[in-house]
């Protein structure tokens, strides 16, 4: 008598289903952008933007969706571009790295994305706001 084959396992969700999907990261987005817009306390971060919010809306989306697993869409569109790339003519400077980090962090926070996801995902942009203040020649965030 032969055994019979052990079941199959599920993969584990990706990072990009346990946030929701394209519904749950634009949830994220557009609390970090609504945030931006409306909260004095994220002024210098909201100055370095166009009037229009809605292509960065748009662009964040589809860069979150794909970083965390998703469509690929944006890395599509900008062959051989990274978050770096897209940023780098922007005068970023450690108040308006702690403003982008911190209204994050609330979008996070305030859209209700699982707990551990979102430290995940926090420390990731900690990560990337220094990298970015080093590439601008200012200190740590």
């Amino acid at each position: 008598m032969t055994a019979a084959p052990a079941p199959a396992t599920a993969a584990p969700p990706s990072l990009y289903d346990r946030i929701g999907g394209a519904d749950g990261v634009r949830l994220v987005v557009d609390r970090f952008y609504d945030l931006m817009e409306h909260e004095p306390e994220y002024a210098e971060l909201r100055a370095m933007h166009d009037a229009d919010l809605l292509p960065v809306r748009v662009s964040l989306t589809q860069f979150l969706s794909a970083w965390l697993g998703g469509p690929r869409d944006w890395f599509v569109a900008r062959p051989g571009a990274c978050i770096m790339s897209a940023h780098g003519a922007m005068p970023i400077t450690r108040e308006t790295a702690r403003q982008w980090v911190h209204a994050m962090s609330r979008a996070l926070a305030e859209t209700r994305v699982e707990r551990t996801l979102g430290a995940q995902m926090q420390q990731s942009f900690l990560r990337m706001a220094h990298a970015m203040l080093l590439r601008a020649g200012a200190a740590e965030v």
